[in-house]
């Protein structure tokens, strides 16, 4: 959550913040007196409860890529009341074949139809992937751009411990004094800002790479050596996201068929000059940490690691994290259809909104195709454990 996404609330969250974590000098400053959070409003979000028919090709799919990942969903859920059971009763099952899944997910969940607040069932599908970086631990006159730690001057604050209605929004920002100010810029950590000497994890030849490794939120570096090292998401500096692709199209350098990953770096390669300044244009700055080389996959906000063409990143605030996900949309820039059982097992800064989802594709080049010329229509069901099911409207 960045600084600048909390105007009105701004002021009395980092009073009390600092209220709590500033040892008093002399002279005792007075208290500061008592402050009430005014109502939080979330994005409009609307379901409607669906039958199993209306889910397209439901009859037909393969489930057992889907159930892999809902048991990795039921790792992080099964201690959660609305999940215990059905969560249970999954761990106990042996799955025979696709009617045996169809008839339990049937039986344990109600389908509900995802809206966005305008009342249309259509949003934007995307995709994203795990890329593989050359890079070194160390820098070299090849390997020049760092991948970095979370810096020691980064604040992390969890806003929902102050207010309940602020659960899953966090603060990122630093001290200056008694102040605390929004973290550094993409920019302005590029040009030296910020607690991060010592703090690089990696070196990579590649500044375009790079960026879009943040914009994924984990890959592997593949070392001189030929080894490969997995790193993954560990924090944000708290600017919001914003697209270099939108900004290309707006400065006419990029139409919009040609705004995706690929048509974005032929663009860097053409121009070089301009590169850093564009880059800037996205505020946003991810911080990395190196995972153990044992885990099959990146691990989503989830916790659990993610499955190839079967996890989606998604809006936690309109979809709840782990649930089961029905998508239709369509193959990246082609008609034909792409009807799958997900679950939401990830989130990112760019994935705001009911009906948005981001589609992961697994690791490598091909992975890579795919997902950077994604950019379909859809639509989305969410299936609720029955009994858990939403409230609808008034």
């Amino acid at each position: 959550m960045s600084c600048t996404s909390l105007p009105s609330r701004l002021s009395a969250v980092l009073l009390l913040f600092l209220a709590a974590c500033t040892v008093p000098t002399k002279p005792v400053v007075p208290p500061v007196p008592p402050v009430v959070a005014p109502p939080l409003t979330l994005p409009p979000v609307s379901f409607a409860v669906s039958k199993w028919e209306m889910l397209p090709d439901w009859q037909t799919l393969d489930l057992s890529p889907s159930w892999g990942a809902f048991i990795e969903s039921c790792r992080a859920l099964k201690h959660k009341p609305a999940w215990q059971t059905v969560c249970a009763q999954a761990g106990e099952m042996t799955p025979a074949d696709n009617a045996l899944l169809r008839s339990f997910f049937e039986e344990h969940f109600t389908p509900y139809q995802v809206f966005n607040p305008d009342g249309s069932p259509q949003g934007l599908i995307t995709g994203y992937y795990e890329p593989k970086l050359p890079g070194s631990r160390s820098k070299t006159e090849r390997f020049r751009y760092p991948l970095y730690a979370v810096p020691d001057d980064l604040l992390s604050i969890d806003l929902g411990e102050l207010y309940p209605q602020l659960k899953d929004m966090r603060l990122r920002g630093r001290l200056q004094g008694r102040q605390v100010l929004p973290y550094y810029s993409r920019g302005e950590i590029e040009a030296g800002k910020g607690a991060l000497q010592g703090r690089e994890l990696f070196w990579v030849e590649n500044a375009v790479d790079l960026f879009f490794l943040q914009i994924q939120g984990s890959g592997r570096i593949e070392l001189p050596d030929g080894s490969l090292v997995k790193v993954g998401y560990a924090d944000q500096n708290g600017h919001p996201y914003q697209s270099i692709g939108k900004k290309l199209i707006e400065m006419g350098e990029l139409k919009v068929e040609e705004a995706s990953m690929q048509g974005i770096k032929l663009w860097a390669e053409q121009h070089p000059d301009k590169l850093d300044a564009l880059l800037a244009k996205n505020p946003s700055y991810v911080f990395f940490r190196e995972l153990p080389n044992q885990l099959t996959a990146p691990l989503g906000a989830l916790g659990v690691p993610l499955t190839d063409a079967y996890s989606i990143a998604v809006d936690p605030r309109t979809i709840p994290l782990g649930a089961p996900v029905f998508l239709s949309t369509t193959y990246p820039n082609s008609a034909t259809a792409l009807n799958r059982l997900m679950l939401a097992q990830d989130t990112g800064g760019a994935i705001k909104g009911a009906v948005r989802a981001d589609f992961f594709w697994g690791f490598g080049e091909q992975a890579g195709v795919q997902a950077g010329k994604m950019k379909q229509s859809g639509q989305m069901w969410v299936l609720f454990p029955k009994g858990a099911e939403p409230a609808l409207g008034p």
